[in-house]
């Protein structure tokens, strides 16, 4: 979905109608459905509707002078680029209801401080004209109001085409300073964001049980499993401290990177939490080839000095972010034709992973999943 730009005279109405219809809901009372509720074609265009709405009232409450309001995407937020007659852009983000206000404004006040620390260009959030950093938003047909919050607009471009060598290495210098950076914040008593260990991965992985029909034969998810229960024990063997484990993007792949004259900066800190920082550094490694994954790591030690056992870890972190994706994206029906395209991949990291069998740097050959494709598609 794309949305033209907007004239003002026209959202002004669309808000002054869409404000009546909130009225006679209040009237009527009853039970409030979830906002973000999408599993279904119809039930996705029935939220985007509403997000619609909400982003025209939202835009409202602060003090920019804008002129264009373009949807991105739907997925953990819903999120639109705000244009301004200034040139500047903003993001504005609806969330969904898997998160707080708390946990909301933490990620807000991480990356303020964030913007102060080093020379990392991060977004940082925009208090409205009441001066909260977030709102809560008015919505139809008796939904829950949804929080939104506004951010400044990084500028700079998504990679298009294979990544050179300089490329590489600067993403793993500036996952570096991210980390160097995280290390320094000093974190408030009120500060509220996600663990990511073996207990978000096993809530992550009761998502995937009763998806993993659509692209997984029964015996490929038997190897599934056997992969789970071996990252489940090898994570709570892991020994944690200040010098590996602290506040964490968390979704660190290319998508959430874009590059300004050369330079990466790290964008949607929506998933930021508690973790290892070789988590982070997985959901990295996953999109690249591996003398390209050496050449990250390179970059990343040239800020950090990792431990001389990590690839051990590493390769356990690569493998729970890659199962970490398909529990995410398995049940949206329009990712299974290229779940089921990745799995001859997939199954050969884990089979190597089950086998102890070193992979991070190595050419890892395709297994034979034809029969499991049928199988999948035919789910």
């Amino acid at each position: 979905m794309h949305l033209k730009p907007l004239e003002r005279q026209k959202c002004s109405n669309v808000i002054r109608d869409w404000g009546k219809n909130i009225k006679k809901i209040k009237r009527k009372g009853g039970a409030m459905k979830p906002f973000y509720h999408f599993d279904t074609d119809e039930t996705r265009q029935s939220l985007l509707s509403r997000a619609r709405n909400v982003a025209l009232w939202a835009i409202k409450q602060y003090e920019i002078e804008w002129n264009c309001i373009r949807f991105i995407q739907l997925s953990d937020t819903i999120t639109y680029k705000i244009e301004t007659v200034t040139k500047e852009s903003y993001l504005l983000r609806i969330h969904s209801e898997r998160v707080n206000k708390e946990e909301i404004l933490s990620e807000l006040v991480f990356l303020n401080e964030l913007g102060k620390l080093n020379d990392l260009k991060v977004p940082q959030g925009i208090r409205s004209r009441s001066g909260s950093y977030i709102l809560e938003c008015e919505t139809d047909e008796g939904y829950r109001k949804p929080y939104v919050s506004l951010m400044k607009w990084v500028e700079g471009e998504h990679w298009s085409g294979e990544f050179t060598d300089n490329h590489v290495n600067s993403m793993g210098v500036m996952m570096g300073k991210l980390h160097e950076a995280s290390a320094s914040f000093e974190i408030p008593s009120d500060f509220v964001r996600p663990h990511w260990g073996s207990d978000s991965f096993r809530k992550e992985v009761s998502k995937l049980e009763r998806y993993y029909p659509r692209f997984l034969s029964d015996e490929s998810w038997k190897l599934y499993q056997e992969a789970i229960d071996k990252i489940i024990r090898q994570f709570d063997s892991m020994k944690r401290d200040t010098r590996n484990y602290g506040l964490i993007h968390a979704d660190l792949h290319s998508g959430n990177v874009v590059f300004n004259n050369g330079i990466p900066n790290p964008i949607d800190f929506g998933r930021c939490g508690y973790g290892y920082y070789l988590y982070d550094m997985s959901a990295s490694l996953l999109e690249l080839y591996p003398r390209h994954r050496w050449l990250l790591i390179q970059g990343y030690e040239s800020v950090i000095k990792l431990n001389k056992d990590y690839v051990r870890d590493l390769e356990c972190f690569f493998i729970m972010f890659m199962i970490g994706n398909y529990c995410h994206h398995s049940s949206d029906p329009r990712e299974i034709p290229s779940l089921i395209n990745e799995q001859k991949y997939a199954l050969a990291y884990i089979k190597a992973y089950i086998n102890d069998r070193p992979f991070l740097f190595e050419v890892i050959e395709p297994v034979d999943f034809e029969s499991n494709l049928e199988e999948g598609l035919n789910t």
